[in-house]
């Protein structure tokens, strides 16, 4: 069975429904019953004609629902003369369905489960495995999704970069279970640079496949996580750091500068250093100097500050850090809302040679760390120090 095939042909399936006047949450889950049918008849009957096939059963599906339903009487007289089957009209409307995945009243959760539902072609039972909870509970996710935007037709404009935000959110989330939402997230994603002629999906792309060529790298065989610096460069995958670096070029080229282009840039100048001491550092705080024109975030701020230090000094890089702080933090506020921030003051302490500092630091920065992983590897860090300091 191919499930690429079946997932590439769900939402062209899915907007034939809602042109002939299903809504989405019907429409959705009628073609996930027409994946089902696919799963167990394809084996051993594959149809000439996939696309149509899914189209037929679909519909059937969703005149069945329909016709179940008194309170729908209304609709299922609209819809009661059933097209015969035949090839499927060879258009692609996955572009209006990520713009209905992104909907502004949609949580990013919800977003996110809605898009590998609707345009990934995802099963619930795929989806909740990834995410690590509970079917039923993702179950009530998408369904709550789906009425939110039951009423929305398809023919809006939508905004693109709403939907390149929720493709980063799939993206960061990584992998587990049997669905890989990073690899996940490059497949959707070439599909959007492919559909719109925007420089930011090139980028958003770019970003994806720069980091993803990493990730052999990231963890030791133990699970643990090996930082950027410590990482073996030769198990970075050479093929997508050259295809992300061709399409940032591309991209820039254009000269539309957007944030995830910028991102890119940054990924591309650590993946093109042999070392890391040959990582070109001045360009890198550059590129976080554009970074903060475009998005003046603090997260972005917090990662110049550890560029800052490398390029000029741990004590330049501190300064950053002061800087930041008293741009963010009011009278009132005490420590640091950013869960990265005493890490990063970690290291610029201890690049400083202030070893008491940052093993604080690094115990403080693994008590609010957002995962086992990163708790773990904080956690070791402080441990070093401390036992360097009482050697």
């Amino acid at each position: 069975m191919d499930e690429a095939l079946l997932r590439s042909l769900t939402p062209s399936v899915l907007a034939i429904l809602g042109r002939r006047g299903a809504d989405f949450a019907a429409a959705e889950d009628a073609v996930q019953e027409a994946l089902l049918e696919a799963l167990r008849v394809w084996p051993d009957h594959r149809p000439r004609d996939p696309k149509g096939w899914l189209v037929t059963v679909a519909w059937r599906k969703f005149l069945d629902a329909a016709r179940a339903e008194t309170a729908r009487r209304r609709r299922e007289e609209r819809v009661e003369e059933e097209p015969a089957p035949g090839p499927a009209p060879a258009v692609d409307d996955t572009l209006q369905l990520y713009f209905l995945c992104a909907h502004p009243s949609l949580t990013p959760s919800s977003a996110v489960a809605l898009t590998l539902r609707a345009v990934g072609g995802l099963t619930t039972r795929q989806i909740a495995r990834a995410y690590l909870v509970p079917e039923a509970t993702m179950a009530q996710r998408i369904s709550r999704a789906k009425r939110t935007v039951a009423g929305v037709r398809l023919d809006r404009p939508g905004d693109v970069a709403t939907v390149l935000r929720v493709l980063y959110l799939v993206f960061n989330e990584g992998y587990s279970g049997d669905v890989d939402l990073a690899a996940e997230a490059i497949r959707l994603t070439r599909q959007l640079a492919v559909a719109v002629d925007h420089p930011e999906a090139a980028g958003l792309l770019a970003l994806m496949l720069l980091h993803h060529a990493r990730r052999a790298a990231r963890t030791a065989p133990d699970g643990s996580l090996v930082p950027l610096a410590e990482q073996d460069r030769g198990r970075w995958d050479a093929g997508l750091i050259a295809e992300g670096i061709g399409i940032l070029r591309a991209a820039l080229a254009r000269d539309r500068l957007g944030e995830f282009q910028a991102q890119a840039a940054i990924a591309a100048l650590h993946a093109d250093a042999p070392t890391v001491e040959e990582t070109d550092w001045v360009q890198i705080v550059e590129w976080y100097d554009e970074l903060v024109r475009l998005t003046d975030s603090p997260v972005v701020r917090l990662n110049r500050a550890v560029a800052v230090g490398e390029a000029d000094g741990p004590r330049a890089g501190l300064a950053a850090l002061a800087a930041l702080e008293d741009s963010s933090r009011s009278a009132s506020d005490r420590g640091h809302p950013m869960p990265r921030h005493a890490a990063v003051a970690a290291y610029l302490h201890e690049r400083d040679g202030d070893l008491a500092t940052a093993a604080r630091l690094y115990a403080e920065a693994a008590g609010k760390a957002p995962n086992l992983a990163e708790r773990d590897h904080l956690t070791r860090q402080a441990a070093r120090l401390n036992a360097r300091r009482h050697r």
